[in-house]
């Protein structure tokens, strides 16, 4: 076995998305203002900062503010006020708007911004690089490294050129250890490195269970006569019935842009739903297909988002590091909004491990980055909501809608709930079988507005390199056939966004068999999360494959 390449930093990130760059930044801020040297070191596994980043995405500009108060000045791609919020409630001809003064005034987006959070963090970067930080992108980090004592020294990146059959192919490149006094993980949503974390040093034993939805994004150029910069628009209802969790968001950015998605919560319990289908026909509606006629969908793509909220925080320390941003999942799902909290509590780690390493200390626990967060704003934000979820995942669309939203108000008031409902089954645990649900039948997409599972991959500049092993790891190649047709219809078909998973039909036999088709895959890590059985688990590939996001 070669050996592999070590590199010594104070502190490497596993990420370069809102949270990492923003521990990244603030890092070398401190140490410069005390004339100290530190090194630091993020690794991204996109091809390039941004590649993988996908969010709605209207920004909180509070941590911001903080981080980087000239940012304006600095040019900083927020470009577009929010002007106007509208909340929609859709049924399928027709669709009501809320009057805004009966919205709680946490759901007023006023001073924050549209944004492409892609273009975000590809600025974060530049920030962090003038700063002197050093990041690694094409780079993912596929392994956790400990030491004799148990506590995490670092990770290392895949090794390179393995090919199909797992053998060294001529092109092989073992993986860089990197070596740290402390280690921060924002891999975001679900990502492989934080699963491994929480699991083995059972970080979410005291916290509720963690709690997903699927986002599914697509950038539009409208007609100009069409569009109004600044113009926020949230739904919910149709085409989702009362007892499934979600809805969409349309933002209209600069240049005539549109960034339209939608929201399934990943608890739903009908196996024959697809999300991405939903996405799809929602588009169709009267009140949004005037909208998109007479325009060019420019990109695509998905991601899972945390949605558990408060009380599905682990335990944000281990012996050696820290999970920040969605590695520990502080979304706010009401305001479906989480890169402020994302931004501040890497601030907050980085913050802590450099008094850390101004003691001399290294590979212990930053027991003072879970204080400050307790006592930030990050918690203030995600306790006043705590309640929204599990009040709309046991009551529906009205109940949780109308209970959910008297919270708010009374969180707004200082009066709110005095207890934490909790969340209840894991979202593996929700489908219902096979011949207790009624299929949805989808109709066909028309090429203009709405669109197959393929051709939204190809916009999404999606790519990986063929000869390498899969990155989607079945436990046991036999469950989708022998378990999951039969009981759940392999609801993977269905709730990859990508087309990743098929069942085949041998021509004569008739012999099925389940195939992955792992180079649509856009890492929104959803199968890891829903497959009722448990038994696929995301990695990541080799090098920097995945989607290629240019404005997302």
């Amino acid at each position: 076995m070669s050996e592999r390449e070590a590199m010594e930093f104070d502190v490497v990130i596993v990420g370069a998305g809102p949270a990492g760059l923003s521990a990244a930044i603030r890092l070398k801020q401190l140490s410069a203002a005390e004339n100290k040297e530190i090194n630091v070191c993020v690794l991204e596994k996109g091809s390039e900062v941004g590649a993988h980043i996908l969010s709605g995405a209207v920004v909180d500009p509070i941590a911001l503010n903080e981080l980087i108060p000239d940012w304006k000045e600095k040019g900083a791609p927020l470009n577009t006020p929010v002007t106007e919020d509208k909340f929609i409630y859709m049924s399928e001809k027709g669709s009501v708007r809320f009057p805004n003064f009966m919205m709680p005034p946490l759901m007023n987006n006023h001073g924050n911004y549209i944004v492409s959070l892609g273009n975000v963090c590809r600025w974060l970067a530049t920030q962090a690089e003038e700063l002197g930080v050093e990041i690694y992108p094409g780079f993912a980090a596929a392994e956790v490294l400990y030491d004799e004592k148990g506590a995490v020294r670092g990770v290392a990146t895949g090794d390179m050129g393995i090919g199909k059959d797992g053998e060294k192919t001529a092109n092989y490149e073992p993986g860089i250890e990197l070596h740290a006094k402390y280690t921060f993980i924002a891999e975001g949503a679900r990502g492989s490195l934080a699963k491994e974390l929480i699991g083995k040093f059972e970080l979410d034993k005291d916290s509720d269970a963690p709690k997903f939805g699927i986002g599914l994004k697509e950038l539009w150029e409208i007609d100009p006569a069409k569009h109004k910069a600044g113009l926020v628009t949230h739904t919910m209802g149709w085409p989702l019935d009362s007892s499934t969790g979600g809805g969409s968001f349309m933002y209209h950015l600069e240049g005539n842009q549109v960034a339209i998605g939608f929201v399934v919560h990943l608890n739903y319990t009908n196996p024959y739903l697809s999300p991405f289908d939903e996405f799809q026909r929602f588009k169709h509606h009267p009140a949004i297909q005037p909208y998109l006629e007479g325009g060019r969908r420019i990109s695509y793509g998905a991601r899972a988002i945390t949605e558990g909220g408060l009380q599905s925080v682990p335990k944000l320390t281990f012996p050696g590091g820290a999970l920040i941003g969605c590695s520990a999942g502080f979304v706010n799902l009401p305001r479906i909004k989480g890169s402020h909290n994302a931004m501040k509590t890497g601030m907050l780690a980085a913050e802590a491990a450099y008094t850390a390493l101004g003691e001399n200390r290294s590979l212990d626990e930053l027991s003072s980055y879970s204080e400050a967060y307790r006592t930030s704003w990050v918690y203030k934000d995600l306790k006043r909501v705590r309640n929204v979820k599990p009040l709309w995942s046991k009551l529906g669309l009205y109940g949780g809608l109308l209970i959910g939203g008297l919270d708010m108000w009374m969180n707004q008031l200082g009066i709110g709930l005095p207890f934490t409902l909790k969340h209840g089954k894991s979202d593996a645990d929700t489908l219902v079988p096979a011949d207790q649900a009624s299929p949805i039948s989808y109709p066909k997409p028309d090429g203009k507005i709405s669109f197959d599972k393929l051709s939204s991959v190809f916009v999404s500049s999606t790519n990986h390199e063929e000869n390498q092993p899969p990155h989607l790891k079945l436990t046991d190649p036999a469950i989708p056939i022998d378990v999951n047709l039969p009981k759940w219809a392999e609801p993977a078909q269905r709730y990859c966004p990508a087309g990743v998973y098929e069942v085949v039909e041998a021509e004569g036999s008739g012999e099925k068999r389940f195939q992955i088709n792992a180079q649509n895959c856009v890492h929104c890590k959803t199968c890891d999360i829903k497959d009722p059985s448990r038994n696929i688990t995301w990695t990541v590939p080799q090098g920097g494959g995945g989607p290629n996001y240019p404005n997302m």
